[in-house]
């Protein structure tokens, strides 16, 4: 989904320490998903409680929240609204291919073959309403403030970044930098570790994409980056131009001086100025507050245990731990200010 620009853009690996006190703005909908398509059964089989309600996305939000936070993080995860019309095809382009791939999954589970349907089940993975709703309520459970965008997630955190009421947006794809945003993370939300070949696991430690650096590096301006996305594809024109990547893009956008000259050589089936006008004036929440408040113990209990079935003992332990951290914080903030 979104924009991919990948071995072409500057990325700084920092430490964990960097990011302790820093906003982070949380692309909701992207993050969603990754919690949605990783966090499964070895069949592929997503996390359901007793009634057979997909609960995926709710482990993902409780989990890795809770560990930002105790890292030091103050999280704000932003919604988006409704998309722009040229997007409404991008998603019917996504529900034939998901309908494909279920038909696959249905076909390997007939034949037991359970790496194929752990392949498979991953390519039909949806996010309903119900979903973000519930989504919403841990969230706002667990203290964190929500901002809901009027039409996308990357162009409210990129003007919160821009506005410094955020100092990063963390998104897997490059769409937050074609609307400006001065910094991103791109690995935030995804699991801690990696495994490598022989069983051992490494531990992976944040990035940072500072659109000044990315523009430096490339030796372009702003607009030139925005038309490398359209190029190499958007959500708004499914896989670019043919034939073009990110260095071609790049080769491209210095080549022609003029867009309209550009485009005119390249004669793509769509309109290139429509999607351009997207990046640069996109509709945004100026208005939102951001709002930290104590974790509900009570009611994160309520959504998880009560309602869907997680280990209350589990839950107890993980809310114990993370109200440790943030005692023995406390003291020592204490100690160093005697």
């Amino acid at each position: 989904m979104g924009v991919k620009l990948p071995g072409i853009l500057p990325v700084k690996t920092i430490s964990w320490e960097d990011l302790k006190n820093k906003k982070i703005g949380i692309d909701s909908s992207n993050t969603l998903y990754q919690f949605l398509s990783s966090i499964r059964q070895k069949d592929g089989t997503p996390l359901m409680d007793s009634h057979g309600r997909v609960t995926s996305h709710l482990s993902g939000i409780f989990h890795r929240s809770l560990n930002l936070m105790q890292k030091g993080m103050k999280l704000c995860y932003i919604f988006d609204g409704r998309p722009p019309e040229l997007k409404y095809q991008t998603q019917q382009q996504r529900r034939e291919r998901k309908e494909k791939a279920f038909e696959k999954y249905k076909k390997a589970e007939q034949e037991e073959d359970i790496e194929s349907m752990h392949k498979y089940s991953k390519q039909v993975t949806y996010l309903n309403n119900e979903m973000i709703t519930e989504s919403k309520e841990l969230i706002k459970a667990m203290g964190i403030p929500i901002v809901q965008s009027p039409s996308e997630a990357d162009a409210q955190g990129a003007f919160m970044v821009e506005r410094k009421d955020l100092d990063y947006f963390a998104t897997s794809d490059a769409d937050a930098l074609m609307h400006n945003c001065p910094r991103t993370i791109p690995n935030l939300t995804l699991s801690q570790t990696r495994k490598l070949p022989g069983g051992k696991f490494v531990y992976i430690q944040p990035q940072v994409i500072e659109l000044e650096d990315v523009l430096k590096h490339l030796g372009i301006n702003q607009d030139q980056l925005i038309v490398m996305g359209i190029l190499t594809g958007t959500d708004y024109n499914r896989g670019g131009i043919p034939g073009i990547g990110p260095k071609k893009a790049l080769n491209l956008v210095k080549q022609f001086k003029k867009f309209d000259a550009l485009f005119k050589e390249l004669n793509p089936d769509f309109d290139w100025k429509k999607i351009y006008a997207i990046f640069k004036s996109m509709p945004v929440m100026k208005n939102y507050q951001l709002k930290w408040k104590d974790l509900d113990e009570k009611r994160v209990k309520e959504i998880l245990v009560e309602q869907h079935d997680f280990s209350e003992e589990r839950i107890n332990n993980l809310l114990k731990k993370y109200n440790e951290s943030k005692e023995q914080k406390k003291q020592k903030g204490l100690q160093d200010f005697v």
